[in-house]
Parts: structure tokens; C-alpha cells; sequence
């Protein structure tokens, strides 16, 4: 079958591309309200049945049978047998990916992770204790596709963060496991891992049941039906991000091969129908190659369907009318992969504001950044790049003010607290802080 992947091609200049541009970036983020009310019964059964419901849903969804959901539960030696059972290469390739992501967030922890204090002149101490969560969970998708680099990318900035305790959950639809993910838990240092998956795997991790423990914070992405329930279940546990589909920009000036520009695209079309590939462009011959180079290679995708959709009803191809234009477009966007696929990567890189990975570059592909690189490839996606990070070793600590105050400090600070806590009608504030000054004369 042929198929046909037609992005919009649109150009700054034109009169029409305020209103053409908004129509192909809009996207709603709002879930199905079917999905919304299926998750919630499925939440509220599962924090009042416990394993009972988690047993009923993956059978009934994952066609899994079991005694119980212990027998769901992964074992280290399971793990490791995965582990060692994998072809040479793919070890390699694993524990090499896992060991330049487990640096990258070893020089994030030291970067930005660490307590610290100091003293007043008058002897006060201020300060920041930064401890990691007791538990965290993770949720790995296992129904279309296995992703063992979404392992890596959650449970090694966990186990860096000095989490003692890392939950991980996947899917298993029809009972198969995949050797590489388990393998990718096993290099992680997940401590337990349970073949469970869909809204039923984030409620058992927000509530606990008999035999799933209950975490602190879940990360991870899923379907519309995980992220309905993730969604749902915050401010009982911490998450990570809601997030949409999958986006890359690339802001090109022409200098790169047109079919590596073109296979980037695709990149993230292969994601799913929704998923948003668009490219910046100043040079209008640049663009019509890369166009002709997609129609050239979509033929050998074996996901061409879906490319050639999410090409067609979501991508652009943008003619600007220079480099600097086309950073102004980046920044509204805010993608959460920006390639700069130019000769002069660095003069363009400080336009730049708003993306989750700023990749640099003509050898730098999005690609690298998804398996080894070494940063985090959970990103904000949806425009929330904004306002939003990547996950990384900061989303499993949590950060506690240090304060002791000295005699001395206190005569100071107990008379600026006590004249604006009366200005606030608070008595009791004002008095706890007036009982530690020293009365006149004394």
C-alpha cells in the first residue's frame, strides 16, 4: 500500500499564517470523557478491592491469568536472567546507554542536589536539607511497543537521587515479557517490578494494596488511560507530567543533508498519528528537498501509515524569512525536542528559551538523546516547556528549610515578626516570637 505524507507547507510572509499556524499547533489535552469515568471507577475499585481488582483488570485488559498478584511480581533473579540471557550486543549497547545516563544525573545530583547551610553574623543558621523520597514508582509502557530506554530514563535518576526503594510496573499483554526491559530493570536498580499495567497499576501504586506498595511520586508515560489516572491521583502522590504527544522542530539553515532532516521528522511521526514534526526553514529549496527526500524514504518505514498520518495532519514544513525568525517561532511553540541542525549551532542556541532538550547540530539527532546520550528523554511536551523541566534527579528529592536561630538572632527577627504579625490580627504569632526577647534592663 502507498502512502502519502503531505505536511502543511506554510510561509511567515503569507496572510494567512497566524491563523494556519495556531490551527496546525492546536491540540486538546482533554480526555475522552468515556476515559475519564472508566478511570475513575477503575481507581475507586482498586483502592477499595485492593489485589483483587488489580487481578480482575489485568486479566480482563492484559489477558493475564493469576492466583495473585504476587505471582505478577518480577523477581531480581528474573531480572537478572534477562539480563544475561540477551545477545552480547544488546548487553553492550544497554549497559553503556545506562552508564552515560547514570553520569549525566551523578553531575546533575552534585549540580543542583545537595544540602547546604550557612551562618548569620549574629550566629543564626539557614540552610536547605535536600532528602530523596522514600519510594518511587515507575510506569513503563508495554502494549504497542516495549521501551527499556524508558527504564533507564526513570529509574537511574531515581536511584541517583539515593531513592531507596524504586516500584516499577509494565504491562504484559497476553503474558509476554520483554527480555530487554527486564534486563533495563535489572541494570537500573529497580527494586521490584510487577507485570501490571493501565489505570490499575497507577491506582495500586497511589493507594498500595496487599502486595503492591504504596510510592510517593509516579513518572513515566502511558496511555490515555495512565495519564487520565495519573492525572487523577495527584496530591495523594507526586507525578512527574501529563504528558501529550510526542513533538520535534527542527530549525535548519539549509546546510544539512535533506534526508537526515527528513528521517529526524520522521522520528517522532512514527510515535503515533498525533505526534507533531515540524520543520524551520529560511531556504525554500532546502525545504522542497526535504520534501521530496520524505516521499522518497516513507516507503521503506515499516511504520509508514503512521508517519504519513501524523505528517499529514499534523506537520509542517515553514518557510521564515531568516534564522532569526525562526528561533521567535521556536520559543512560541516551546517543543520538547529542538534540533538546531545548522552549521553555526551555537550563534542560534542563545535565542533560544523555551524547549525540553536542545539538540546541536547536524551529527546531533534526536535519536541520541532518546537511548544514550546521557540526559533525561522525559520531556514537556504541549508547549509546557515553558513553565516545565525534563524528569531528572530533582523530581525525587524533596527540599526541607533549615532554620536555628540564636539568642541573639532572635532579639532581631522577634521584633520584625511580632509588628507584622500583629499587623495580620495573629496574637499568638506575635507573642511566641516576643517571649524570646530579652526584657529591658536584663
Amino acid at each position: 500500500m502507498q502512502f502519502v505524507a503531505a505536511p502543511a507547507r506554510l510561509a511567515t510572509f503569507d496572510s494567512s499564517f497566524e491563523a494556519d499556524f495556531s490551527a496546525r499547533l492546536h491540540w486538546s489535552a482533554e480526555q475522552d470523557a468515556a476515559i475519564e469515568e472508566r478511570v475513575a471507577a477503575i481507581l475507586a475499585d482498586v483502592q477499595a478491592r485492593g489485589d483483587a481488582a488489580v487481578l480482575e483488570y489485568t486479566r480482563r485488559f492484559d489477558g493475564v491469568q493469576a492466583a495473585s498478584v504476587a505471582q505478577l511480581e518480577l523477581t531480581q533473579a528474573e531480572l537478572k536472567a534477562a539480563y544475561d540471557g540477551l545477545p552480547a550486543e544488546q548487553r553492550a549497547a544497554l549497559a553503556a546507554a545506562a552508564a552515560r545516563v547514570r553520569s549525566y544525573h551523578e553531575a546533575q545530583k552534585k549540580a543542583c542536589g545537595e544540602s547546604w547551610s550557612y551562618r548569620d553574623a549574629d550566629g543564626t543558621l539557614l540552610g536547605q536539607k535536600v532528602t530523596p523520597l522514600d519510594r518511587g514508582g515507575i510506569y513503563v509502557p508495554g502494549g504497542k511497543a516495549a521501551y527499556p530506554s524508558s527504564v533507564l530514563m526513570n529509574a537511574i535518576p531515581a536511584h541517583v537521587a539515593g531513592v531507596p526503594e524504586i516500584i516499577m510496573v509494565v504491562p504484559t499483554p497476553k503474558g509476554e515479557k520483554n527480555p530487554l526491559v527486564l534486563a533495563a530493570a535489572y541494570v537500573a536498580g529497580v527494586s521490584r517490578a510487577f507485570t501490571i499495567g493501565g489505570a490499575q497499576a497507577v491506582a495500586a501504586l497511589a493507594h498500595g494494596t496487599a502486595t503492591v506498595p504504596k510510592v510517593d511520586k509516579i513518572t513515566g508515560p502511558g496511555n490515555a488511560y495512565v495519564a487520565s489516572a495519573k492525572k487523577r491521583v495527584f496530591g495523594q502522590v507526586g507525578i512527574d507530567m501529563i504528558a501529550g504527544p510526542s513533538e520535534i522542530l527542527v530549525l535548519a539553515d539549509g546546510t544539512t543533508p535533506a534526508d537526515w532532516v527528513a528521517m529526524d521528522l520522521f522520528s517522532q511521526a512514527e510515535h503515533d498519528e498525533l505526534a507533531q514534526s515540524i520543520l524551520l526553514c529560511p531556504d525554500a529549496a532546502y525545504i522542497d528537498a526535504v520534501q521530496r527526500e520524505i516521499d522518497r524514504l516513507l516507503p521503506e518505514m515499516p511504520r509508514a501509515e503512521i508517519i504519513a498520518k501524523s505528517l499529514t495532519g499534523r506537520g509542517a514544513l515553514i518557510h521564515t524569512r531568516s534564522m532569526e525568525e525562526a528561533c521567535v517561532i521556536s520559543n512560541r511553540i516551546a517543543p520538547e525536542h529542538l534540533e538546531i541542525s545548522s552549521r553555526e549551532p551555537h550563534r542560534w542556541e542563545p535565542l533560544l528559551r523555551h524547549a525540553g532538550a536542545i539538540f546541536l547540530g547536524a551529527y546531533t539527532s534526536e535519536s541520541l538523546g532518546d537511548y544514550c546520550a546521557g540526559p533525561n528523554h522525559v520531556l514537556p511536551t504541549s508547549g509546557t516547556a515553558r513553565f516545565s523541566s525534563p524528569l531528572g534527579v530533582y523530581d525525587f528529592q524533596k527540599r526541607s528549610s533549615l532554620i536555628e536561630v540564636s539568642e541573639q538572632g532572635a532579639q532581631v527577627l522577634g521584633g520584625i515578626a511580632s509588628v507584622l504579625a500583629r499587623g495580620e490580627g495573629l496574637q499568638g504569632h506575635a507573642r511566641a516570637a516576643e517571649m524570646r526577647l530579652k526584657q529591658q534592663g536584663q
